[in-house]
């Protein structure tokens, strides 16, 4: 069989391209960040900061010109970092690739060359321990390969020559990425046992693995997060305008017209005073960018970092790490979750799970053989007639069978005399391996499919034996016959068993409302079966090959999402396409996996979780990894999630209401002749203590059990709530009907008289917010319900009561304060803390009308 010689090698490179995978131009560090200032909040930030830095130039606020920079930096920055960190999972699938080296046959003879080299029409020369560097089909002898690279399983997959030989120019099957196909080898698998020649059919980027390469540099979708908040920034913009416009036009109102006295001589004689319009125009202009400021909850991006940051170190606790922070609050709005059965809901690993001994006696547990008379000729069959040997405490070698049987009969070691004459390996067409010993025992022992082995034993209940061998091969299970001449000594069942908790973590994510599909490279059978131990197949539940599932088109599998709970025999490709065809219909999807085959889907996937005993190239491609590879441990990262997300709610509801009360205020009060209820100064320092402090209390709220109950978020859904709206709504109309009150009430005139009665109303306003922080944490009657678990929320809060109350007796004519007595503080606060009150009533009126949602 003659290899190409060094002219075709040109030629074939020069066709075909080089055996590496093509790296697409990717934007750098710089021109992402450039790009991250378009989020549609931080376009708001920035047009705070400008309008901060052109009109309250003469104010020297640079506290809130910081702040508004330092939350601008640190959303943007954190976001692109993000992005970045997704570019490794690419590197990491070349890097493994260029120390790849192979043996080929070329015309000049056999030689070790780097993969890089390798092109199509070339003889790779495989054994076992081998790499395969390229997609190609067999053209001599038998291998077993581990395709778990590609397809995430623990069976290995035999490859032969189909009818002994196919010439090099015999015609190809349509589907050349068919890892099922006995005749073809993928790139990025590995031999481990046989020997064999395959030509090489396709290199770099048309190989399989190149296409896997391929699929990790595309871009990911925008994060459900990412597009609630541009919708938030939407609905911002618009109120802040609009407030500016109506502040404007109610101070010139108030100036222009009220103080007048509605006489239109005078109000045209202050329009026709070109310095007394134009003072007032200029102040008119400041307060409208004041109010634009004050609208924008600027210390919302930095709320989300820090909340995500927290949240991060807890979730760590718990085994789960998160890499891309976003990643958490998207785990908490997952519709679908698609999972690996292997390592996820399996353990991941080939384990003797059941024994029954030719009189049809089932050995429960398992371990109970090694006490009965039987283990002594047990073992020596399964030592003696065996391809793997143990190495440092490991069996090594052989297939995954031999192994697992090894490593069964080395937990409990017998002595035996023997001399292993001649073996003959396991062959597909035989399915048995033999060995000829001598001396405590001579004769054949043999191993194999228990189809070929039980016809050649005798005393054997074949009836009660095969009744055990229906159930476990409905359970998944691989059996293994061992015989001792003409006697049946027993069949052993071997299977990568269902994880103890697979079935609790899988009903908590179902009552949590996310649809759990399991995708298995197995045959459909066999993923029926486990699923149904995990609890996954139910009534109308949809069970689809990978077969029938290309055999469809897009539309068809929309529809047939909803009911889809398995795909068996499962290819690369079929993750990516149900992942992009999930999200196309508006379902916020999440993927599990561990290996190089994993990592595309897991990259375009809402949520990636990687598995930790998987491969670094699925760990850089995922945005969240389970360190135990524990399904348990991902619902824990969804209850996080929800938990982040409600944060972020409270304290928007908290937010807005303040800010909705300040622009109200500044809209009504020039209408009862208050020309300035709240300095500029003094709206820029709400802006920056409520914005930046109370964040932080919002940011440590416990990620609680009951959140698991409720249904997951569309995609679409709005981050405010009809809930929300109304809190904020009803809350910013008590807080500025009370302020009304207090500015035109005779009894707050008296008590606090000219001297300190604007100093009264700026505390009211802040100390209103203050208990508005408190309503604001939950929808239930009792405010202080699990506040423990928040630890940080009544210190932070208390701070920023601290600073508020120290304003009013140190902050002066800059932020026209004078102080006041214990008695008027008192009162003042008696009068914010009825916030509470109106929050306590609107809950009781709620939780009658049955519409107490929360957030």
């Amino acid at each position: 069989m003659e290899g190409l010689t060094r002219a075709e090698v040109t030629a074939s490179r020069r066709e075909h391209g080089a055996n590496r995978v093509t790296a697409r131009k990717r934007r750098g560090f710089l021109p992402r960040l450039l790009a991250n200032f378009g989020d549609p909040m931080i376009k708001i930030l920035l047009i705070a900061m400008a309008i901060n830095l052109l009109f309250l130039f003469n104010t020297a606020d640079w506290v809130e010109t910081a702040g508004i920079a330092a939350a601008v930096l640190l959303a943007v920055g954190i976001s692109t970092a993000s992005e970045m960190g997704s570019e490794a999972a690419f590197r990491k699938l070349q890097e493994e690739a260029s120390r790849l080296r192979c043996r080929v046959r070329r015309r000049e003879g056999a030689a070790e060359i780097p993969a890089e080299e390798v092109v199509v029409g070339d003889l790779m020369l495989l054994q076992a321990g081998d790499r395969v560097p390229a997609d190609g089909m067999m053209l001599k002898g038998e291998l077993d390969i581990d395709q778990s690279a590609l397809n995430g399983e623990t069976k290995e997959a035999h490859k032969t020559v189909n009818n002994g030989h196919i010439a090099a120019n015999s015609e190809q099957p349509k589907d050349e990425k068919n890892l099922s196909d006995p005749r073809r080898v993928f790139s990025g698998t590995v031999v481990c046992g046989g020997e064999g020649t395959a030509r090489v059919t396709a290199v770099g980027d048309s190989a399989v693995y190149g296409q896997l390469a391929g699929e990790v540099q595309e871009e990911k979708s925008a994060s459900p997060l990412k597009v609630r908040l541009g919708g938030l920034a939407k609905t911002i913009s618009r109120f802040g305008y609009a407030g500016a416009a109506l502040a404007a036009f109610a101070y010139l109102f108030n100036v222009l017209v009220i103080a007048n006295g509605f006489r239109p001589s005078d109000i045209f004689g202050a329009l026709t005073d070109p310095a007394h319009i134009a003072e007032k125009l200029l102040h008119a202009a400041t307060l409208a960018v004041t109010v634009i400021v004050v609208a924008v909850p600027e210390g919302l991006p930095m709320m989300i970092t820090v909340v995500l940051s927290s949240n991060m170190r807890r979730m760590l606790r718990d085994n789960v790490l998160v890499r891309k922070p976003v990643g958490i609050e998207t785990a908490g709005s997952l519709n679908i979750l698609f999972t690996d059965k292997t390592g996820t809901l399996t353990r991941g690993k080939l384990q003797v799970t059941g024994f029954i001994d030719a009189l049809g006696n089932e050995y429960t547990p398992v371990s109970a053989v090694y006490g009965s008379p039987l283990w002594h000729d047990l073992h020596r069959a399964l030592v003696y007639n065996n391809g793997a040997v143990m190495s440092r405490g490991k069996p090594v070698g052989g297939n995954a069978t031999d192994r697992v049987l090894l490593a069964f009969s080395a937990l409990r070691p017998v002595e035996h005399r023997l001399t292993i004459g001649k073996t003959v390996p396991f062959n597909s067409e035989r399915k048995t391996m033999s060995a000829e010993v001598s001396g405590e025992f001579s004769g054949t022992l043999l191993k194999g499919a228990p189809e070929t082995v039980l016809p050649r034993c005798a005393g054997a209940d074949r009836f009660a034996i095969e009744k055990t061998m229906t159930r476990w091969q409905k359970e998944g299970g691989r059996l293994i016959a061992v015989a001792e001449g003409r006697r049946l000594l027993g069949v052993f069942c071997v299977r990568d068993d269902v994880r103890p908790e697979a079935a609790s973590g899988v009903r908590q994510l179902q009552d949590a409302g996310i649809q759990v599909v399991m995708i298995t490279g197995d045959a459909k059978a066999t993923a029926e079966a486990i699923a149904r131990r995990v609890g996954l197949l139910g009534k109308d539940a949809l069970a689809l090959t990978s077969a029938e599932l290309a055999g469809m088109s897009d539309e068809e599998v929309r529809a047939a999402i909803p009911r889809l709970r398995v795909v068996a025999r499962a290819l690369p490709g079929d993750k990516s396409r149900l992942v992009r065809i999930a999200q196309q219909s508006g379902l916020v999807t999440g993927m599990t996996g561990d290996g190089v085959n994993d990592a595309p889907a897991l990259k375009r996937a809402d949520v990636g979780f990687a598995m930790g005993s998987g491969t670094e190239v699925a760990k850089e491609a995922g945005d969240i990894v389970i360190l135990d590879d524990n399904l348990l441990s991902i619902t824990k990262a969804v209850r996080y999630g929800r938990t982040v997300f409600k944060s972020i709610r409270k304290f928007i509801i908290f937010q807005l209401t303040l800010n909705f009360s300040a622009l109200g205020l500044s809209v009504a009060a020039p209408f009862i002749g208050v020309e300035t209820p709240i300095t500029v100064i003094q709206m820029l320092w709400i802006n920056m203590v409520m914005d930046t402090l109370a964040g932080l209390a919002f940011g440590g709220e416990q990620a609680l059990f009951e959140y698991m109950r409720e249904p997951p978020k569309a995609r679409a859904e709005p981050i405010i709530n009809r809930y929300m709206w109304r809190e904020i709504t009803l809350g910013a109309l008590y807080t500025v009907a009370l302020c009304l009150w207090f500015l035109k009430s005779p009894v707050t005139a008296e008590l606090f008289g000219e001297a300190s009665f604007m100093t009264a109303f700026f505390a009211l306003f802040m100390y209103t917010g203050i208990f508005t922080g408190l309503t604001a944490r939950t929808h239930k009657f009792n405010l202080f319900d699990r506040l423990a678990g928040n630890k940080p929320f009544l210190s932070i809060m208390g701070l920023v009561a601290a600073a508020q109350t120290a304003m009013i007796y140190f902050g002066g004519a800059a932020f026209r304060t004078a102080g006041l007595s214990l008695y008027q503080l008192t009162f003042v606060l008696f009068l914010s803390s009825t916030a509470i009150a109106a929050h306590l009533i609107r809950t009781i009126i709620y939780d009658r009308r049955g519409a107490l949602t929360g957030t």
